[in-house]
């Protein structure tokens, strides 16, 4: 397994609408536990293989909601092969979203309090299932970035253009 380098703004790459997994082999799983561990370094919880410079419908989720008897997150790995989500609520949620594309910049969007959810795991099943929650933001997200979008796209010109000054703070100080 390998920590990969994560795109951010304003990276062209995260505008690009990513492209069908063709079938599930070695590459792909070894792609899979690279994308964890990226995500677990980070630290997040969701990253889309297009973070990564991977232009595929490939996304990693582990919410880690539970801890242990030590308080250590308890891991809760999913993935998301060629995901579809349709029949979004009526119903709305705002989560203070934030992204490993656009670090240390968080604002509230408010999506869709549930979606049907279809897609393939790393062994070939596949799921259909309503999700709500955290969840369901969650994949949300991630599905935006295998469409080229990203979260503050759901913000006002005035918090995107906030998000952008930021987020190049931030990368000059690293320098």
């Amino acid at each position: 397994m390998a920590i990969l380098p994560i795109l951010e703004i304003p990276d062209p790459l995260l505008r690009e609408i990513s492209q069908p997994v063709d079938g599930i082999d070695d590459a792909l799983k070894t792609l899979i536990a690279d994308m964890f561990e990226t995500m677990y370094d980070a630290p997040g919880i969701g990253l889309a293989a297009i973070q990564i410079g991977v232009p595929k419908r490939l996304m990693v989720i582990d919410l880690q909601e539970e801890e242990d008897a030590d308080g250590k997150p308890v891991r809760n790995p999913r993935v998301f092969i060629n995901p579809v989500l349709t029949e979004p609520s009526d119903a709305c949620s705002s989560y203070n979203e934030g992204c490993l594309s656009i670090p240390e910049y968080y604002a509230e969007v408010v999506r869709p309090a549930s979606v049907r959810a279809q897609w393939m795991d790393e062994k070939g099943v596949s799921h259909d299932m309503r999700i709500d929650g955290m969840l369901a933001t969650c994949v949300q997200h991630e599905m935006d970035h295998l469409e080229g979008v990203l979260f503050t796209d759901h913000l006002s010109k005035l918090k995107r253009d906030m998000a952008i000054k930021k987020v190049a703070k931030v990368q000059r100080l690293r320098r």
